[in-house]
């Protein structure tokens, strides 16, 4: 038996305390490699909060990524009729259903914000969906992760041309995709485009898919509820001209533009522990440099924004 698969035994609120548990230890020590990450996106994103702000919200946002990892973890544990009863509240789905009924196909549009992985049970009800699937490291770890998402109606499909071509046929014949676009890509698939505010490298795929297919493009976050009755999913119409542009720069931004709409709405829930902001141009990888380099770096930053006459609301954050 895999050792994960012990959680199944394990109450949800049990694990969920010992999140809060982990998350507590977390946050008194700042040297850890989660605390120098989630300092330094804050540091780049929500330079306009003031230092107290930031604090309060880098707390938040550790407490929130560890209760995700758990139940993420118990989800792959559990059969998908457990993870669909943790459902709540479903708004605006019938953005979904509409996007589900088009004939070009529908993709999902699914950034690393609140737990997604509760919300693939609830989603695999409307059809089976194609999706690409990269293998976890560790052996254990990913022999669990593959079982739990094996038990759903989706076709998993390697993160490669292969996987790609699966997911346009998909799409081509009407049915849907889940994409997760906020992951760092290898240079060869992405450009560099803001991302709140900063430029960064930005994975193409979901816009050229769009792009191609003119398929319906739904934003879906699935955000843990402040009352403790489980979760809460949020559905987005995504239908930005722009998103379809064939310039790759253009769909790019637009599509960073929506994401960014669907994470200030939720900032704490959005997993900032991730390094989305390997490659900025003018700076290198911000998770190499020293606090100087990085203040250094939103003051010229924020001094360019202030001037500029072409500022939007999508230039900055409001978390």
């Amino acid at each position: 038996m895999n050792p994960y698969s012990l959680l199944k035994y394990v109450p949800l609120p049990v694990l969920q305390a010992t999140a809060r548990a982990a998350a507590w230890i977390i946050i008194k020590i700042p040297g850890l490699s989660i605390m120098r990450t989630v300092n330094t996106n804050i540091a780049l994103v929500a330079h306009s909060l003031s230092e107290q702000q930031k604090q309060t919200l880098i707390k938040e946002i550790i407490y929130h990524q560890c209760l995700t990892s758990i139940e993420s973890i118990k989800s792959w544990a559990m059969p998908p009729e457990w993870s669909i009863a943790q459902i709540n509240d479903v708004y605006n789905k019938d953005i979904l259903l509409e996007g589900l009924a088009n004939p070009n196909g529908m993709l999902a549009i699914v950034p690393h914000l609140g737990t997604w992985e509760m919300m693939n049970a609830w989603l695999n009800q409307f059809g089976s969906p194609t999706i690409m699937y990269k293998p976890v490291k560790g052996n254990i770890t990913n022999d669990f992760v593959l079982k739990g998402r094996s038990r759903l109606n989706a076709t998993l499909v390697p993160t490669d041309g292969s996987g790609v071509k699966a997911v346009f046929k998909t799409l081509k014949q009407g049915g849907f995709s889940i994409v997760l676009p906020d992951h760092v890509p290898d240079p060869s698939g992405g450009v560099i485009v803001p991302f709140f505010g900063i430029k960064t490298l930005t994975s193409t795929l979901a816009s050229k898919l769009a792009s191609k297919t003119k398929c319906a493009l739904v934003g879906l976050s699935c955000i843990r509820r402040t009352d403790g009755r489980g979760f809460d999913i949020y559905c987005y119409k995504l239908d930005n001209p722009a998103l379809y542009d064939r310039h790759a720069e253009t769909a790019a931004q637009a599509l960073n533009n929506s994401m960014q709409q669907m994470i200030e709405q939720h900032c704490s829930h959005y997993m900032w522990g991730y390094r989305r902001f390997k490659h900025v141009p003018t700076l290198g990888n911000p998770y190499k440099a020293n606090e100087k380099a990085i203040a250094d770096f939103v003051r010229e930053h924020t001094a360019v924004i202030n001037n500029s006459r072409t500022t939007t609301s999508n230039n900055d954050t409001t978390c």
